[in-house]
């Protein structure tokens, strides 16, 4: 009998190829878990994220009750901007 004909040498190449199947698939899942508890963090954090007062003029953040300095400052800037 040849090597390659050899039934023990196919049998164990059988059940290597079937382990190493069954362990990327749970691989698979465990990356895919991951990335779904991930995102469920992620969603509950954003939901709960305070929304600021304001809103932002070049890079600065100016609030929504505007001082006459800030109003002519956010109208200045938007006339450069357009």
């Amino acid at each position: 009998m040849s090597k390659k004909n050899d039934l023990a040498r196919r049998k164990r190449l059988h059940d290597y190829e079937l382990r190493k199947e069954k362990e990327e698939k749970e691989k698979r899942e465990k990356k895919l878990q991951a990335k779904k508890n991930k995102m469920k963090v992620d969603g509950v954090s954003s939901k709960k994220k305070k929304v600021g007062s304001g809103f932002q003029v070049g890079k600065k953040k100016l609030k929504m009750k505007l001082t006459p300095l800030a109003k002519a400052k956010a109208a200045q800037a938007m006339e450069v901007d357009n």
